[in-house]
């Protein structure tokens, strides 16, 4: 059966952080992540954890100043001294939280910025933070996040992905495969995936169009689900949707997976 996590950034937003820890576990989830964790200590975030007998699967590395549309360092040219910093924070939290992986986010670079100049940056800045998580026993993971959200980010498609793990060429780079942005980009999900499927370690989900729970919208993502349980994936699934009403009204979509809702 698959296994899926509840991403805190999104869900249970009704309630303070520390407590959607609890209300996840009340759900039945076994796993959880978020964004970005760091404006709370992480021995806050470890005793709710450990009280609610959860996993933290995933981090994001910081983004940048997010409230100005930055939405990662990796790629943007005179930063990588910014940059490393957010990967040393990011480790530091991702050990004290016993988390496996972080996703480093690729940025927006400015227009003008010459192609061959953010692209150099990307995988320069990306091979030096894959060996660093590698030291530390923790997976680097990218993602592309649609143009449609997310207009000019580096990575748009899951082959733009694999490009850059090509050049990349380090062992400790891994996809994050989210099911909405890639059929917010019109792929053929199944074939996709299949396509993709040996350096997947992490994947999402949300309905699409929409962003809402995944039986909203119009994709299918039940075969999908099944699809990975035969093919053994053994990784989790993040909830990373927003909810139509609360968190528990929605889940109904989920219960043959073994997480609990009420009734609207």
């Amino acid at each position: 059966m698959p296994r899926f996590s509840a991403n805190l950034t999104f869900l249970f937003q009704d309630l303070p952080f520390l407590d959607r820890f609890s209300a996840a576990a009340q759900a039945g989830f076994k796993g959880v992540e978020h964004q970005f964790p760091y404006d709370t200590p992480p021995a806050d975030i470890v005793s709710r954890l450990q009280e609610n007998q959860l996993e933290m699967v995933l981090i994001n590395a910081p983004p940048g100043n997010w409230q100005e549309g930055e939405r990662g360092l990796a790629g943007l040219p005179g930063r990588e001294s910014e940059f490393k910093d957010s990967i040393g924070l990011a480790i530091d939290y991702a050990k004290a939280l016993g988390c496996p992986r972080i996703h480093v986010m690729s940025g927006i670079p400015a227009p003008e910025l010459p192609k061959e100049s953010v692209m150099a940056t990307l995988v320069e800045n990306l091979a030096w933070a894959a060996s660093q998580l590698e030291s530390e026993g923790i997976r680097m993971l990218l993602e592309a996040l649609n143009p449609v959200d997310v207009p000019g980010y580096l990575i748009s498609h899951n082959q733009q992905t694999r490009a850059v793990m090509a050049v990349v060429n380090h062992p400790n780079v891994f996809m994050q495969y989210d099911l909405y942005h890639a059929a917010m980009n019109g792929e053929n999900l199944q074939d996709s995936l299949m396509m993709h499927f040996e350096v997947v370690d992490h994947m999402q989900v949300a309905g699409a169009p929409g962003r809402h729970e995944p039986d909203t919208g119009n994709a299918d993502f039940f075969p999908i689900f099944e699809m990975v349980d035969t093919l053994g994936y053994e990784g989790w699934i993040g909830c990373e949707y927003a909810p139509q009403t609360s968190t528990l009204e929605g889940l109904g979509w989920a219960s043959v997976f073994g997480l609990k809702g009420t009734s609207p």
